[in-house]
């Protein structure tokens, strides 16, 4: 059994398709974005007029900071996940072993 890990693409989906991948993407981005905009409004491209200095305060006062906790509650979600994958990968492989070794047993 091969088993993914955080941030890896799983056995049951592509990275393109984990909704998650792309909240962490956008967060990263939207960081980016307000380190580079140096005192410059946001263009929207469905609205005419942008960002201004009250919506960028309530971008890096209260958008980000949701999306961190956010991020943070996936992160302890995929971690008790991860760890009873691997409890179960275990015990798989515990009982295989024990099988293997009944089965020499029985032709030893």
């Amino acid at each position: 059994m091969v088993l993914s890990h955080p941030g890896s693409p799983s056995l049951s989906c592509r990275p393109q398709e984990d909704p998650f991948l792309l909240l962490e993407s956008t967060f990263h981005a939207v960081q980016e974005i307000l380190r580079r905009r140096q005192g410059l409004p946001l263009l929207r491209t469905w609205i005419e007029v942008p960002y201004g200095e009250e919506e960028i305060t309530l971008l890096e006062e209260e958008v980000l900071p949701a999306l961190k906790r956010c991020l943070a509650r996936l992160n302890e979600l995929d971690g008790r996940l991860l760890a009873e994958q691997e409890l179960l990968q275990r015990c798989l492989f515990e009982a295989d072993r024990a099988a293997l070794a009944r089965m020499d047993w029985a032709i030893g």
